[in-house]
């Protein structure tokens, strides 16, 4: 091909789909017990030995890249060829200040290129899959434009529907206050969440207990798949394997023509949802929220 096709690693992007497609992917920072790490999706630090560490009490921190950082990475790419970067949502960090900065110049310095950056408006799964219905069209040949514009044309169709088990993780994060961390404790409550049109992570509703938040998004699912053959849909967890495998059950039992997988939710959302987050995630119609 005369172009690559990379993106970062707070798509979440399943190693084994990395390596089996051999995609490109930067590697985001993060810090746990005053280190630093670069999420290379679980091989460093597996994903149950991250929790583990959040469930004894380490609070990591996240952090985005600099420019230098990009060229270091984006640079000898462009050497050979163009560069379509499928980057996370703009509106969780700076980091895509960082990317379009070293895009400029590397363009000046490169001006036969073609180098293309996308804003997912998603993270984590939802933006894994936009990735992995881009590399089909990038195997099929199509050009680089041709990609890019279908991910600006279906991005808000990529769906994440998240909740979270323990509130602490949010209040810690700043997300909800104390107080609400603590009423919703007592009361069992959980908060549902999603990815916004504007390409936030949004609370949207509330639910008491966990059974009911595991209903309320097979309920989403059904409300927004479109499609069930499109493209598979994902089952993200941090550690919490019996819930993602109930949630599968459900699913398959609306969805039976659906490639549905389970994976682990990375260290960049796991950071500030903790333990226990169970998500689906999968390309239906347009977001609504």
């Amino acid at each position: 091909m005369e172009y690559v096709l990379m993106t970062d690693s707070d798509s979440d992007l399943p190693y084994e789909l990395k390596v089996k497609y051999d995609i490109p992917v930067v590697y985001m920072p993060y810090a746990l017990d005053g280190k630093e790490y670069f999420d290379d999706l679980g091989q460093t630090i597996d994903h149950k030995t991250y929790f583990d560490k959040m469930r004894a009490g380490a609070t990591p921190v996240t952090s985005a890249l600099n420019e230098a950082t990009y060229l270091d990475y984006f640079e000898p790419i462009l050497k050979e060829k163009d560069l379509l970067f499928i980057a996370f949502s703009s509106q969780l960090s700076c980091t895509l200040q960082a990317v379009a900065s070293a895009r400029e110049k590397l363009l000046k310095k490169y001006p036969e290129r073609k180098f293309i950056v996308v804003d997912t408006l998603s993270i984590s799964a939802p933006q894994t899959l936009l990735v992995l219905k881009a590399h089909e069209m990038y195997m099929n040949g199509a050009p680089i434009e041709e990609v890019a514009q279908w991910l600006e044309d279906n991005k808000l169709r990529a769906h994440g529907w998240f909740t979270v088990d323990d509130l602490k993780y949010l209040k810690r994060g700043g997300r909800i206050s104390a107080a609400a961390a603590t009423f919703g404790t007592m009361l069992d409550l959980k908060p549902m969440l999603t990815e916004s049109r504007e390409g936030k992570l949004v609370a949207v509703d509330k639910v008491r207990g966990r059974r009911k938040a595991i209903t309320y998004l097979v309920d989403k699912a059904v409300e927004y798949v479109d499609d069930p053959t499109e493209s598979m849909g994902i089952i993200l967890h941090s550690d919490a394997m019996e819930d993602a495998t109930r949630l599968k059950e459900l699913l398959q039992g609306k969805f039976p023509e659906m490639d549905i997988r389970i994976y682990p939710l990375g260290p960049v959302i796991g950071a500030h949802a903790g333990p226990g987050v169970i998500s689906f995630c999968f390309i239906g119609k347009e977001r609504t929220i």
